[in-house]
């Protein structure tokens, strides 16, 4: 069996990593899996980037071009959605040809358009498309924000300067609708919110929905002595805290929200600034966020090895993930396998992962008192590191996601 796996990068952003995950874990279990991108950033060479890779970042530039001018020149919101309105034709690479399922990720950005995915469906070839975001189910949104029109048809989207009935969410809704009515489509996703989400939409009712989740290698993410990883990472506070992000200050990250409640930890729970030390990682646009932190606090920049992270996961009480929402929560179970108890709020896929004061705490929705009561509990919870990380050993190895996968393109294949 042939797999080839398809995502935008195979390295930056949640859904790379995950596909990029997936494919080692397909291939150590018996699947001859490849992965095409646009953006190639690993020496991997089960990795090949799309053909006329040079036209990628015009086909970015034009599809930013055509929402700039629908918005009149407003930047707001320019790089929150996709409209696929250009994008590459990978029907004519040789791993396309060769390859008996076609496993599409996250390919927006200007790797696959409409009319791009259109041909992938009508190839003839099994297709499965995993979500990692809302983009599949809605018109041009990754995340719908609560606005439930996706349910019908889209239009007066609110991510556009002028929204109406018939705006430009709404003829990408149609346009959608059009490729996807009937296609032979099988769709993955990730967390039973995330799956929930797709049912509602007139684009994916009617085709297959199953859940499941991104695997972790476990034998990249260890459990270290936490005394000893305090000592490596120079950490010598009380109390450790963990918060990680493709980019920090993103708003939809929610870090605000983490820094609201270490004040309310300092000013109202008899914490001491001194008591905590918040580490970061990932990127950040604006370092001004910094200056808003009321403890000590490390920032490790950008961290692309397994070995730092589980040295960070392993030397912390507890890892803080404040998203808006999450269709999984990677950073979670990565926390989780190196012996870290999380704490997120209550509302999206990371509820899937977390059982509330079990192996983690789950928030009230965008409440900053109960996320510090949360931290507090993670403090003091007397779990046992190894029984978190059995659990993830449990759900989420390499070998229990990739037999899930096998088994639905073993089914898929006996329908051809």
């Amino acid at each position: 069996m042939r797999v080839l796996i398809v995502n935008t990068s195979d390295k930056t952003g949640g859904a790379a990593v995950a596909a990029h995950r997936l494919m080692q874990a397909l291939n150590n279990n018996g699947v001859k899996a490849r992965m095409m991108v646009g953006e190639k950033l690993t020496d991997d060479i089960a990795v090949s980037q799309i053909p006329n890779v040079e036209r990628l970042k015009w086909h970015f530039l034009w599809e930013r071009l055509v929402i700039f001018c629908n918005n009149l020149f407003s930047r707001k919101h320019l790089f929150d959605i996709d409209i696929a309105n250009s994008g590459s034709d990978i029907t004519k690479a040789r791993e396309f040809r060769e390859a008996d399922i076609i496993h599409l990720h996250w390919t927006n950005q200007g790797l696959v358009s409409l009319k791009g995915l259109q041909k992938i469906l009508q190839s003839g070839k099994p297709v499965v498309w995993t979500m990692h975001d809302m983009w599949a189910c809605t018109a041009i949104c990754h995340y719908s924000h609560g606005c439930e029109r996706y349910h019908e048809a889209c239009g007066q989207c609110r991510f556009l300067r002028f929204p109406g009935a018939k705006d430009l969410s709404y003829r990408v809704f149609r346009r959608k609708r059009q490729i996807m009515s009937g296609a032979r489509l099988n769709v993955v996703a990730v967390s039973t919110w995330l799956a929930r989400q797709a049912s509602m939409s007139p684009l994916l009712s009617d085709k297959s929905i199953e859940v499941i989740p991104n695997t972790l290698s476990l034998d990249h993410f260890r459990l270290f002595d936490r005394t000893d990883m305090r000592s490596l990472l120079h950490l010598k506070a009380k109390y450790v805290v963990a918060f990680g992000a493709a980019r920090i200050d993103t708003p939809i990250k929610g870090f605000t929200y983490l820094v609201r409640a270490l004040e309310y930890m300092t000013t109202n729970m008899n914490y001491a600034p001194e008591d905590i030390h918040l580490v970061l990682f990932g990127g950040i646009k604006d370092n001004a966020v910094l200056d808003t932190i009321p403890v000590k606090y490390t920032y490790m920049g950008r961290i692309g090895d397994e070995a730092t992270l589980s040295q960070i996961y392993s030397a912390a009480d507890v890892l803080v993930s404040s998203s808006l929402y999450e269709t999984f929560g990677q950073t979670i179970i990565e926390a989780q396998a190196c012996g870290c108890l999380p704490v997120s709020f209550n509302n999206s896929g990371q509820t899937d992962i977390i059982t509330h004061c079990k192996n983690g705490y789950l928030a009230e929705y965008l409440s900053v008192e109960d996320m510090a009561k949360g931290i507090d509990w993670c403090f003091h919870a007397k779990v046992e590191r190894r029984e978190l990380r059995s659990n993830v050993i449990g759900r989420y190895s390499e070998s229990k996601v990739a037999s899930r996968y096998i088994a639905l393109y073993n089914k898929m294949l006996g329908q051809i």
